[in-house]
């Protein structure tokens, strides 16, 4: 009778595997948020809060005011001050890509200073430096003219980077085609680079407009009349006439009825560039 050799089996590690720890370490997070809210629910004192912002009748005598007077302001505002900041960081943007040095150099001295500056120090030189500067020279427009001419140039240095970093990363090779087909460098630039760079750079740019929809809260500093108030100005003063901040309430939802439909457009703007990419 041979002696057969006994393979010893390890002993089967006793516990959890890494996926069954996983699991519990989500259910585990999912346990304590749950108990951070109620506790958060449960502490509030929403009678007080009710008070204090959910006055309905106070949120019915702000309509339709609010929608065709304030609301429609912030949205003028807010697209003035794009097409404005558009125009201007196109131009800075050419200019920081253009080989005469003195160009490059305004370029970006003009980025780094109205990217640092908040947008409120802005507003403050448009409403006051300017008339001081210029005795007896009005901004075209009036306020929607300084409204614009404000937003415009805080947008306009981010815009810059981001259509500069879009014209780069168009392929060499379709200037080098347009090229060779007798398009001018400035004429190549125009019709094919700049409109490829848009379409790379549309997502990042719908989010700038996201920004200048919020930063229309600065009109303020301008000193607006009763016609010209936006969003902010309006709920702030129907709060102090009020003594309830129902208003700036109502004023912040009339914000997310923009704002939210726009970041979903800048998501779906986003995931179909990435299919394109794939």
């Amino acid at each position: 009778m041979s002696d057969t050799a006994k393979v010893e089996v390890p002993p089967r590690k006793k516990g959890l595997t890494r996926r069954q720890k996983r699991r519990l370490s989500r259910g585990a997070q999912y346990v304590v948020f749950v108990a951070a809210v109620i506790a958060f629910a449960a502490s509030a004192d929403w009678g007080r809060l009710k008070n204090q912002f959910a006055q309905a009748d106070i949120a019915q005598q702000m309509f339709p005011d609010v929608i065709t007077l304030a609301l429609k302001n912030t949205v003028l505002f807010t697209v003035s001050g794009f097409a404005v900041g558009l125009a201007l960081g196109l131009v800075i943007a050419l200019m920081r890509l253009s080989s005469v040095g003195p160009y490059r150099w305004l370029a970006g001295i003009y980025i780094e200073i109205f990217r640092g500056l908040p947008a409120l120090l802005i507003f403050i030189f448009i409403g006051v430096a300017v008339p001081l500067a210029f005795p007896g020279t009005e901004i075209i427009g009036g306020t929607y003219g300084k409204v614009a001419l404000a937003l415009g140039l805080v947008a306009a240095a981010y815009m810059a980077e981001t259509i500069r970093a879009g014209i780069q990363a168009v392929p060499k090779g379709q200037m080098e085609a347009a090229r060779s087909l007798g398009f001018s460098p400035a004429r190549a630039m125009i019709s094919i680079i700049i409109p490829q760079a848009f379409r790379i750079i549309l997502p990042p740019l719908t989010n700038e407009l996201v920004l200048l929809f919020k930063d229309s809260s600065l009109v303020l500093f301008l000193g607006v009349t009763l016609e010209e108030r936006e969003l902010s100005k309006y709920g702030r003063d129907l709060a102090s006439t009020t003594a309830n901040s129902t208003p700036i309430l109502v004023a912040g939802l009339c914000y997310l009825l923009i704002t939210i439909p726009l970041g979903f457009v800048v998501r779906r703007m986003e995931a179909k560039a990435q299919e394109a990419v794939k």
